[in-house]
């Protein structure tokens, strides 16, 4: 049965270590994924947005550090993971987290996914169903499967063409970064997206963009048979609250929750109210 949340209460979760030790470390080879991890316990694996690395989750490892060994990735052609020459199928992340889940020697794992972090969730759900213990699946949505075959064409368009006309992945950083964040974002959250979004390897972007239009989505979500945990920004531009509560009910057991004051990036515009719901769920879940 699906419930609906405001944020968890912040006291219920236990400080950050102060003194913890963010370990980088990387998974096998072709292609060689670079993650950071922190804490031991039950593994939880972050994984970032289209437009991310593994550097979006500095503000909660540390956190999730102090109950449970927390990792977030790079996913291939992020960050230092490695790029690739050869065309991307949207199952190949989903693979590659079932790599990560071997390195750390863990047959399941707490899996938290946004935006396209969220869609890769949702495809290692369907594909390794019984290696998960529990999910989390932020700022994201079902896909474009509703999409006519024109829009998806154009939806790729619009975001390829300036790259392929000579701009960086710098040169689009900051208009992007500001459009999808909430109109109480930080300054910093702000530069935090910049300089993420300034990161990206282009040519691995624009296949990112193309394999994840491209996906066929299952669209019913109810091969997810572990305790799930949707959550929103109450002012995401990108992936509005309709969206979250559409993944809500087709997924059997969701709840959902709407963090405050935080648009589509909404671990780091609000970190403190995003750690306490996401933990807290984690917490109710553990060893199940």
């Amino acid at each position: 049965m699906s419930a609906t949340s405001r944020t968890s209460d912040a006291s219920q979760v236990t400080p950050a270590m102060p003194n913890a030790t963010i370990q980088t470390s990387f998974v096998g080879a072709s292609p060689r994924i670079a993650v950071e991890s922190v804490g031991e316990g039950e593994l939880v694996v972050f994984m970032h947005g289209i437009g991310g690395n593994r550097r979006n989750w500095r503000d909660n490892l540390p956190v999730f550090g102090e109950h449970f060994c927390a990792v977030a990735w790079d996913a291939r052609g992020y960050g230092d993971s490695d790029d690739y020459e050869t065309e991307l199928r949207f199952r190949d992340f989903a693979d590659d987290l079932a790599r990560v889940l071997d390195h750390f020697g863990e047959e399941r794992a707490h899996i938290i996914g946004l935006s396209m972090g969220g869609r890769i969730a949702m495809d290692f759900a369907y594909a390794y169903p019984d290696r998960l213990r529990t999910i989390t699946l932020c700022a994201t949505n079902t896909g474009f499967s509703r999409f006519s075959p024109e829009a998806r064409a154009e939806f790729i368009r619009s975001r390829r063409e300036p790259l392929m006309n000579g701009k960086e992945p710098v040169d689009i950083a900051g208009p992007v970064a500001q459009s999808l964040m909430g109109p109480k974002a930080s300054a910093a959250a702000l530069a935090q997206l910049v300089d993420s979004m300034s990161r990206l390897h282009k040519h691995s972007y624009i296949k990112s963009i193309e394999a994840l239009v491209n996906l066929d989505t299952h669209v019913s979500l109810d091969h997810i048979a572990v305790p799930a945990h949707v959550m929103c920004g109450s002012d995401d531009p990108l992936t509005p609250l309709s969206m979250s509560r559409e993944i809500t009910q087709l997924i059997p057991q969701a709840t959902l929750t709407v963090v405050p004051d935080a648009g589509h990036l909404l671990n780091i515009e609000n970190p403190v109210d995003f750690n306490a719901a996401a933990l807290n769920f984690l917490l109710r879940h553990q060893q199940e």
